[in-house]
């Protein structure tokens, strides 16, 4: 099911490129809905998700597209990965740029629907909260897989959950966050499908909230959203229902080892 990101402006005027709503995520605003105790554990459980997709992946170089809100580069570089952050505009570097001037990090713009590597460049590449407002998403997915020698992890949010309601929720979740955009949200199939086109399968899916982010930041509570979805957890919804998703894809190698 495509939702049309009515919201979303044309390229920034900083920025030649065609995709660039990763301008946005890396901005101040947009860090301001994972503000206070609530933000801070809704991006934990991503952190823990994501590090559990890479705990038994060798350190090594890894490339985080759009990443320049910083959600992953900080606990990523705690733990001895390689960073480099791709972003569509040099405004993209502001939240890193501790991480950079400290040399933990490296920052180069580019196009995010053609990276600026070689073949099989990096040993993993992630993509956080960009899919979800990439028109050219399946453009997105294969230049990540492109690029990666070894597994490529996303997040997006799936219409296979609660959120199958969000359209028609909308405006309440543009009061509640005032800085919310619309988003795409997706069949797991087709992000399947988008990956094996690229030469890759899916091997894990983690999901990471059974209830809304938007009602976790209504409650502005984070003891009992924590407690409300170990309840879900352990019952086994956010299993069949939890979003969003995040996915680790791995290169599907042929008899004679090449992909």
């Amino acid at each position: 099911m495509h939702k049309p990101d009515m919201d979303e402006a044309a390229p920034d005027a900083a920025s030649p490129f065609p995709e660039t709503a990763d301008i946005e995520t890396s901005n101040d605003d947009y860090a301001t809905r994972f503000k206070g105790a609530t933000g801070a554990w809704m991006l934990a459980v991503q952190t823990r998700l994501t590090r559990a997709l890479l705990k038994n992946q060798p350190r090594g170089t890894l490339l985080d597209v759009g990443g320049g809100h910083g959600q992953l580069a900080y606990p990523l570089a705690d733990d001895g990965w390689k960073i480099e952050v791709l972003g569509s505009a040099p405004s993209c570097r502001k939240r890193i740029a501790t991480l950079v001037d400290a040399q933990r990090c490296t920052f180069t713009v580019g196009n995010v629907i053609e990276l600026p590597y070689p073949d099989r460049h990096f040993d993993a590449v992630i993509c956080f909260r960009l899919l979800t407002h990439c028109e050219r998403w399946p453009q997105l997915v294969k230049e990540l897989c492109r690029v990666s020698r070894g597994p490529v992890i996303v997040d997006y949010p799936t219409s296979q959950s609660v959120n199958a309601i969000a359209p028609a929720l909308f405006a309440a979740k543009k009061k509640i966050e005032r800085n919310t955009r619309t988003w795409r949200l997706f069949r797991h199939a087709e992000v399947d499908e988008a990956f094996a086109a690229a030469g890759y399968r899916i091997v894990a899916r983690r999901k990471q909230f059974a209830l809304p982010m938007v009602l976790h930041r209504a409650l502005r509570c984070a003891p009992v959203s924590a407690g409300l979805e170990a309840v879900c957890r352990a019952c086994g919804l956010t299993a069949l229902l939890g979003s969003p998703v995040i996915l680790r894809a791995e290169r599907v190698e042929n008899d004679a080892g090449l992909a």
